[in-house]
């Protein structure tokens, strides 16, 4: 298979295999990727499975058509992808190997002295190997998922070979939907690891990449922002999709019972999708992805032997030793004279960071009885509180608590050109009166939405939580609605006076009439009236000083000279910041910007 002209596929497919790594299902079985490179000198791009030796041999001669390859790389030690570098150098004798050093002593330990006699080429982050026009450059992901790996990039024909990044389980020659499988293949092989995931995904952005050649599962050509998407957000544990996993065992039926009725209250009360496992029977792998995929989980079972029934304890301690966290959790326990499960359960997520807990926890004795009904109605109604209140048909929309909301904190105002949602970060909302009720809102006039808010003299202001991402400030904060639609890909709820909610990351949304406007110069304050206020979250506000600290990446200012937006991290490189510079990522004026000091 040509994956560009002087690319071409090599690898195998595996249908006799039942567990991958000896744990993960996988019904349609497995592809182990290898590549060759054509150019004035030829590069083989990783082994296969020791099961498949002659097949991949065989498929290499066929590739290579009578000419010798001049170099191996080495990406992944892994024995899924190395087990064949023995019988490939005795193939090829007059080969090179290329990778790193912590794969070299990978190499000597699972091929012993035999070792000693491969030609090598010991690479660094960073360095590159010319194949002619080709040039590959080395990038080190160490704990990706293992501390040896690496990627490469071919700056010719742009293309990222990945290593076990994007891979999904499944043959190559299957058609089925990438995401499920390639989201459970991530969190059950890499979810540990999202930092590191994020660091090289942070190396991968200044690279141009066209084609993502993953060790296993299809080469990616089309739609490359989609699964990097993905990553990010996996990589960052955030919620991918909203709803709700109830994940559960039980012994005698009681608690399988409790969950069917929760469920029912979840759809009375409009959860967008529930996804419910018994862990006793299901695929454990399923069940760990979907609570990484949704927002919330439910988590129901018996007392047993003093603890928790222990298909319960192993989902608990597959979540938390991936960094299971910044979800909302919770509790269901039953026991017919000792209750200890929902403590229990509680205490084994002590390492996991961001765990909203429940408000309402149900307590069983041996049946659901009518207490226990309230209990899990309760439950569905703290639950469905959000979903609740972006619904058109059972919001409240006249909470007037809502503005309490209202802090020194940060928003997104949304508005419409007639045209397309537009969207815009600001930190300059005030409730001006209670009497009626009057908010003003205060916009930079370099910024597409004053304009648009001028011309139609309404908008909604949507209270961003602390749940929100840096990447919700890098859509909507750091470019312009005029040239971009910065809610492409967002499933949008509206207001009744048809603008956009943002459907998830915020507190409350209150939307604005224009009453008055005050020319401040730069700015333009608009003192509005309020025509809807909704409540969605109990979530603490995002402040100023919060995204400062926990949300902002510190900007890169390492061996640079100049000055730093505060706001954005923007660096301006030279001896003097001109007094009327205005950053070009945030708009912020130069009384925004800090020395860059080193």
């Amino acid at each position: 298979m040509n994956i560009t002209k002087d690319i071409k596929y090599i690898g195998v497919n595996d249908k006799t295999i039942d567990l991958f790594e000896g744990q993960y299902i996988v019904p349609n079985g497995m592809s182990y990727n290898s590549y060759v490179i054509f150019d004035d000198k030829i590069a083989v791009m990783d082994t296969v499975d020791a099961n498949f030796t002659h097949e991949w041999l065989d498929n290499l001669s066929d590739a290579l058509e009578s000419r010798q390859p001049d170099y191996l790389v080495v990406q992944h030690m892994e024995p899924d992808h190395s087990a064949n570098i023995l019988n490939f150098m005795k193939a090829y004798p007059n080969c090179c190997i290329v990778a790193n050093t912590k794969t070299f002593a990978m190499i000597e330990n699972f091929f012993g002295d035999a070792a000693s006699s491969f030609e090598k080429i010991i690479i660094g982050d960073g360095d590159t190997l010319s194949l002619g026009k080709h040039e590959l450059t080395f990038v080190f992901a160490p704990m990706v998922h293992w501390p040896e790996v690496m990627v490469t990039y071919d700056s010719f024909d742009k293309v990222l070979f990945s290593a076990d990044g994007f891979g999904k389980f499944g043959a190559i020659d299957v058609d089925e939907e990438w995401d499920d499988e390639a989201r459970r293949y991530y969190i059950g092989i890499v979810g540990k690891y999202g930092q590191q995931v994020q660091s090289l995904l942070k190396k991968a952005s200044t690279l141009d990449i066209e084609i993502i050649c993953p060790l296993h599962g299809p080469v990616l050509k089309e739609n490359l922002s989609h699964y990097i998407n993905l990553y990010n957000i996996w990589s960052s544990y955030t919620v991918e999709s909203e709803g709700i996993v109830v994940a559960y065992t039980s012994v005698y039926g009681n608690t399988k019972k409790a969950v069917i009725r929760l469920c029912d209250f979840l759809k009375a009360k409009g959860c967008p999708e529930i996804k419910i496992y018994d862990l006793a029977r299901s695929d454990i792998s399923a069940a760990v992805a979907d609570a990484f995929r949704y927002g919330k989980l439910v988590l129901a079972t018996t007392t047993y032997n003093a603890d928790i029934f222990p298909f319960m304890k192993q989902f608990i301690d597959h979540l938390t030793e991936r960094n299971f966290q910044n979800r909302t959790v919770g509790l269901i326990e039953n026991g017919s004279w000792s209750p200890l499960a929902a403590k229990i359960m509680k205490e084994k997520f002590s390492t996991s960071k961001n765990i909203t807990w429940l408000n309402t926890s149900v307590k069983i004795k041996s049946a659901v009885n009518r207490e226990n009904e309230e209990q899990l109605e309760e439950m569905a109604s703290e639950l469905c509180k959000d979903y609740i209140a972006l619904s058109n048909d059972s919001a409240n929309k006249n909470d007037p608590s809502a503005l309490f909301k209202i802090g020194y904190g940060l928003y997104l105002v949304t508005s419409n050109d007639g045209k397309k949602d537009n969207g815009l970060i600001v930190n300059t909302v005030t409730q001006v009166t209670d009497t009626p009720n009057r908010v003003a809102v205060t916009i930079n006039k370099a910024n597409y939405s004053h304009h648009v808010i001028k011309q139609t003299g309404v908008m909604n202001i949507n209270c961003l939580s602390v749940e929100a991402p840096f990447r919700v400030f890098e859509t909507f904060g750091f470019q312009s609605g005029r040239n971009i639609n910065k809610f492409e890909g967002y499933n949008v709820v509206r207001a009744d006076n048809g603008l956009v909610i943002l459907p998830k990351y915020i507190n409350a949304m209150i939307s604005l009439k224009v009453e008055q406007y005050v020319d401040l110069g730069t700015h333009g304050m608009f003192i509005c009236s309020v025509t809807e206020s909704r409540v969605i979250s109990d979530k603490e506000t995002m402040t100023y000083t919060y995204y400062q600290s926990n949300v902002k990446p510190k900007p890169q200012t390492e061996g640079k000279k100049g000055f730093v937006c505060k706001i954005c991290g923007y660096i301006y490189e030279g001896d003097e910041l001109p007094e009327d510079f205005i950053c070009p990522l945030c708009k912020h004026g130069a009384a925004d910007f800090e020395p860059i000091n080193n």
